[in-house]
């Protein structure tokens, strides 16, 4: 495998050399959002043609995504957090090939994954399942877990702002002003996002052939979201899974959790060798699944115990023990799980009453 992390001149250049009529347009000014130094993305090429695309820390991207270069056109896989992002990687990829931007896929509807769809023209096709569209559409993407990630950005800038002007010490200004022009920038790419949904849905699968590669976009059920969807490259043996599945614990707080442990098991009838997640480096341990699914199903009945007690999801969040499964996931530590994960299940048992 190799990393390559490509610095924005020599992506400008390429890109000027061989500019696709229907890449987003260089002629016009960047998203705003844009203003930051270096390579947005390193791309590790897992088998031939196939990258992972992760963020370097030079401008936030939120989600993890893949590039798929095929015989006359390529796919992504996510369009990221903003269209700042998103741009940014279709302008870094001119570095790998020339070959047009033709195909983006959403693996979900959530903000860091799906809010750079705007940046794309009409005659790409950016795809997901129908759900992801419906959330894009109806503001679903701006909901509990933007909130809950992005909505503080304006009182952190503010906050560093009052910082910066407090403090007497050079040193000390110097790297707060180095977070607080990330974080300005970070903020007027939230600010310029349009959610827009994907132009091509499926409901269960859809398969892609571009010349000898085929790309299957299933659909197994709900999990992470209500339309997750993975992209599997049968001969190539790679599974790129959004949020479904990840090597560390994902986020929950939309999840369908007495559900999701159904849907991992349909991962466990592909064949793949690698797994490229939404979040986290690429892996090959198939037992990942197994280990998501048992915590899951623990999680699962301790917080229902605990809703039939009449508890809250604040007080049954703190009463929460998953260390049986730190061996697995090292970031467990005694009691206590997020309280918005709690708060989603006791959501769905409460409907299911």
């Amino acid at each position: 495998m190799r990393i390559l992390r490509l610095s924005a001149l020599a992506a400008l250049s390429v890109l000027a050399a061989c500019q696709p009529a229907d890449a987003p347009s260089e002629d016009a000014a960047p998203p705003p959002g844009s203003d930051f130094e270096g390579a947005a993305f390193e791309f590790e090429e897992v088998v031939p043609g196939v990258f992972h695309a992760r963020g370097t820390g030079n401008l936030s991207v939120g989600s993890h995504g893949a590039v798929i270069v095929n015989e006359d056109d390529v796919l992504l896989v996510e369009s990221h957090i903003s269209p700042a992002a998103a741009h940014a990687v279709v302008t870094e990829i001119e570095a790998l090939t020339d070959k047009p931007v033709r195909y983006v896929v959403n693996t979900h509807y959530h903000f860091d994954h799906a809010h750079g769809n705007q940046i794309y023209p009409d005659d790409v096709h950016v795809i997901g399942h129908e759900v992801t569209r419906e959330m894009l559409e109806n503001g679903g993407s701006m909901g509990r877990s933007f909130q809950g990630f992005v909505g503080g950005l304006p009182d952190q800038v503010a906050a560093l702002e009052e910082r910066v002007a407090a403090t007497q010490d050079a040193d000390e200004r110097a790297g707060l002003e180095g977070q607080l022009a990330f974080m300005r920038n970070y903020l007027a790419g939230q600010e310029a996002v349009v959610p827009v949904g994907p132009n091509t849905t499926l409901s269960e699968r859809m398969t892609l052939f571009r010349g000898e590669r085929e790309i299957r976009l299933l659909f197994f059920g709900r999990g992470h979201t209500g339309g997750d969807v993975v992209v599997h490259l049968p001969r190539e043996r790679v599974l790129i899974t959004g949020d479904l599945l990840l090597p560390g614990l994902p986020y929950m707080g939309d999840g369908y959790l007495d559900e999701w442990d159904d849907t991992l098991e349909h991962l466990k009838s592909l064949d793949f060798d690698w797994v490229l997640p939404g979040h986290g480096n690429p892996f090959q341990d198939r037992e990942r699944i197994t280990y998501q699914q048992e915590y899951m199903r623990d999680l699962q009945a301790q917080a229902a115990e605990l809703h039939a007690q009449g508890l809250s999801y604040e007080e049954a969040a703190q009463r929460i023990d998953m260390s049986d499964h730190a061996e697995n996931y090292p970031q467990v530590s005694g009691s206590g799980v997020p309280a918005v994960t709690v708060q989603r299940i006791f959501e769905l048992l409460d409907e299911g009453n």
